[in-house]
């Protein structure tokens, strides 16, 4: 396909070539706007990065200590009969706990069903058969929002299970946080949220979470990382769709199933799955 030009204007469509750098340079453009509050790129600058992640549960837990020896990103937990999650982030410390760390820009994301569910999966996924539920680990569902979502100002919103009698604390190993991404102060939580907000490492506070965003966003290689994950999330979003239209055909009852599949443009075997996941 060839663009032709009459008194200056673009007659005619893009070629293939022109299509593809206009859509790069749109993912660059993108990309520029990133912060490590947009889950996707957090969750690829903390991939396999344990001194990123370490550094943030330091100080949103406020354990100097902490150390972290494994970091897993973007983790599809598993429920066989019911609602299966995806953690944002799920580390595991010096200690054996687990953390699973979420961030939301969007205040119904980070609902408090939410974070007990996500719990709840954690849980239901730790214990081998047969174990001991005393060797349950101990966790953490830690939120990190752009908006104060509770409300009260603080920096941090720690919620545990306790004995409303005694306020006494129930102990049993399970820890839900909230971190207000809308707070700013001089101190450590606050210069760590004014790091999450940032889109250029310049403005930085912490050089570690600094080095991160600058290898993304200004190397060639973190650049073309980037690019190729921006470009599996749209054929995954496009992919969804068209499971979504499959599945309305199925349930009108009147297509075919080699009809659904030259519409939706999924593959006989996958209409034949979404028919079986439907009907089960």
């Amino acid at each position: 396909m060839e663009i032709r030009k009459r008194k200056g204007k673009q007659v005619g469509r893009l070629t293939v070539t022109e299509q593809i750098d206009q859509k790069h340079q749109e993912d660059l453009q993108r990309l520029r706007g990133f912060r490590l509050l947009d889950d996707d790129f957090l969750t690829k600058c903390f991939e396999g990065d344990t001194a990123s992640i370490e550094l943030v549960l330091q100080i949103v837990l406020e354990k100097p200590d902490l150390k972290v020896l494994d970091v897993r990103t973007q983790v599809f937990v598993e429920n066989l009969l019911n609602r299966s999650v995806r953690l944002d982030i799920l580390a595991t410390d010096s200690t054996g706990a687990k953390l699973n760390v979420e961030v939301q820009r969007s205040d119904k994301g980070a609902g408090r069903k939410r974070a007990r569910y996500n719990s709840s999966m954690m849980d239901a996924n730790l214990l081998k058969k047969g174990e001991d539920f005393d060797k349950l680990p101990e966790t953490w569902v830690i939120f990190i929002t752009e908006n104060d979502v509770m409300g009260k100002g603080l920096p941090l919103y720690p919620i545990e299970r306790c004995f409303l009698g005694t306020g006494e604390r129930f102990e049993d190993g399970s820890h839900i946080l909230y971190v207000n991404g809308a707070y700013r102060g001089d101190t450590p939580i606050g210069k760590l949220m004014h790091d999450f907000s940032c889109t250029d490492a310049a403005d930085m506070y912490y050089g570690t979470l600094a080095d991160r965003v600058r290898f993304f966003k200004e190397s060639k290689e973190g650049i073309e990382i980037m690019c190729r994950a921006m470009e599996d999330m749209r054929n995954q979003t496009l992919k969804e769709g068209m499971k979504e239209v499959a599945l309305r055909m199925l349930a009108a009852g009147k297509y075919a199933l080699e009809e659904i599949v030259n519409i939706s443009g999924l593959s006989l075997e996958e209409v034949k799955q979404l028919k079986a996941d439907r009907n089960a």
